[in-house]
């Protein structure tokens, strides 16, 4: 459509204000969830189930997995299997962003999407399906659709309060692979035109070794408007700290688009880190041009890569060693969100895929289509 959000007075709202429902992808990329996806269908179809509680959930499926995904969804009640050819799952990046106006009319962003860096370090070399996804599912629906293309950005790398700030982080936005022809400047004008906010806080980094170049939404993210929690460690020695602790010294000096502090909540990562290990290895087919895992790699683990659902807080559990950081989290999350109940998920086996359980959703804010 023509015209621009801002100007028509749209906004993107924050994730915790109420959804009409939730966007997701059925696994089958033989690179990214080894066994054939085996494992990994089994904890997505978890998180839909959680989700599904409180919210619709939309799951799209190529026709090699369509019937898998019919298969394994059909006792849930809210949940739509749609066919849907994609290059792999990651719903938060390559679904729509939607914005909304005063009027509860709700439209969709459609961004052009790379594979995290294009030629110059993204992590398969054909990503034409996924780059498509976004019209596909804002017509199917039937929600007006502004293109912000050539505008590379994927939902993963904004946070938005719903009352005009945004979070972003410069390692990412600022990336080579992004949108190397523009200025900070000139990204910040576009992101304002287009999610109708007033100020953008740009964090220094992400999560260490984040294949996605530090999105926002594994480091830090809102709760509500002025509140946040940052993925956090007080061991010194882990990288993590020295961008954490940046990233913190930004926050706590900064004010959002009303004039408020920032308030900021720690939460930590897991205490023992999470790594590829030979096993998983094995289970990887991996194309060319395709970004290959390692054993002994660091996966970007943080409890920061949640779903606010419209009646819980759906969360990562890494298991094993991780048992009691798991609960620490589980508990901070409670604590500042006694409005909605905590869902952990066993989540181990979505890591593995390069990201997490915001990565693999998006939500579609409560409101008319036109």
């Amino acid at each position: 459509m023509t015209g621009v959000p801002k100007a028509d007075n749209f906004r993107m709202p924050g994730e915790f204000e109420p959804h009409r429902g939730c966007i997701m992808i059925w696994p089958e990329r033989p690179g990214s969830w080894p066994y054939g996806a085996k494992a990994a269908r089994k904890a997505f179809k978890e998180i839909i189930s959680a989700i599904a509680e409180s919210e619709d959930v939309f799951v799209a499926a190529g026709e090699k997995s369509f019937s898998s995904a019919q298969e394994e969804l059909k006792n849930i009640k809210n949940v739509t299997v749609f066919p849907a050819e994609t290059d792999d799952a990651w719903a938060r990046d390559v679904a729509p962003t939607f914005i909304k106006n005063d009027k509860g009319i709700v439209r969709a962003i459609n961004w052009e999407f790379n594979a995290w860096g294009g030629k110059y370090n993204g992590l398969y070399s054909s990503w034409e399906k996924d780059n498509k996804f976004a019209r596909l599912f804002a017509e199917r629906e039937g929600y007006e659709i502004y293109d912000a293309s050539p505008f590379v950005l994927e939902g993963g790398s904004i946070h938005s309060d719903g009352e005009g700030t945004l979070l972003v982080t410069e390692e990412c936005l600022l990336s080579p692979g992004r949108n190397p022809h523009l200025s900070k400047e000139e990204i910040e004008e576009i992101l304002k035109v287009y999610l109708g906010v007033e100020k953008i806080i740009w964090l220094p980094n992400g999560i260490y070794n984040d294949e996605t170049d530090g999105h926002i939404d594994n480091i830090c993210a809102f709760i509500r408007p002025s509140e946040v929690v940052l993925a956090w460690t007080d061991d010194e020695t882990d990288p993590q700290y020295a961008l954490s602790k940046a990233d913190y010294e930004i926050l706590v000096n900064e004010k959002d688009a009303k004039g408020r502090p920032i308030r900021v909540h720690k939460l930590p990562i897991p205490e023992k880190k999470v790594f590829v290990n030979e096993e998983d290895l094995k289970g990887y087919s991996f194309e060319e041009g395709e970004d290959e895992r390692e054993a002994g790699e660091r996966l970007a683990a943080s409890y920061v890569n949640f779903y606010f659902s419209n009646g819980a807080v759906v969360m990562p559990a890494f298991g094993g060693d991780n048992e009691k950081s798991d609960m620490e989290a589980a508990r901070i999350l409670a604590d500042l969100c006694p409005e909605r109940k905590v869902i952990q998920i066993a989540a181990r086996d979505i890591l593995l895929g390069g990201g997490n359980i915001h990565c693999i959703t998006q939500q579609i804010p409560y409101g008319e289509r036109e």
